[in-house]
């Protein structure tokens, strides 16, 4: 089993600043999960589903992944749906980290298997607040299943 210190947070953010604010903020926290970021919903779904990677590099498995919804090509709404839809993934944390207030998408992203919905506030003091409540409980306190390491399978 992968210590979850060492399974690493993907980050699906397109906005340079946005992510740039969050890494910093991880840091200032002491994160010790290596960070990977994808900028389109293409991108991660590429990343995950990746069938070229070799034995001994295999796919990453995310402890969790935190998803903007408003992206350049398949947006996050999609790539929600697509990953709770997939055995594989169901079980997987995403939470959806986003400028929409829309209750549509709120209640969307509920129904499609979102374990959670942060609204990225416009203060810096919230926006720190918000992060390091992200931090404590998925990243420290949470307990992730066992992951099959081989088939990435919980």
């Amino acid at each position: 089993m992968v210590e979850k210190k060492q399974m690493p947070l993907l980050v699906v953010e397109d906005s340079d600043e946005d992510f740039e604010v969050l890494q910093l903020l991880m840091e200032e926290m002491n994160v010790s999960q290596p960070i990977h970021r994808c900028k389109t919903g293409d991108n991660v779904l590429d990343l995950l589903y990746d069938k070229t990677a070799a034995a001994e590099d295999p796919p990453i498995r995310p402890a969790v992944i935190l998803l903007d919804l408003n992206l350049p090509g398949t947006d996050g709404r999609e790539v929600l749906e697509q990953l709770k839809q997939d055995e594989s993934f169901s079980t997987n944390p995403i939470i959806v980290f986003t400028t929409s207030e829309d209750p549509k998408d709120i209640k969307f992203c509920y129904q499609k298997g979102a374990n959670g919905y942060f609204i990225k506030p416009v203060s810096p003091e919230k926006l720190e607040r918000h992060v390091h409540a992200f931090v404590s409980y998925w990243l420290q306190v949470n307990t992730l299943p066992e992951w099959d390491e081989v088939n990435l399978i919980p």
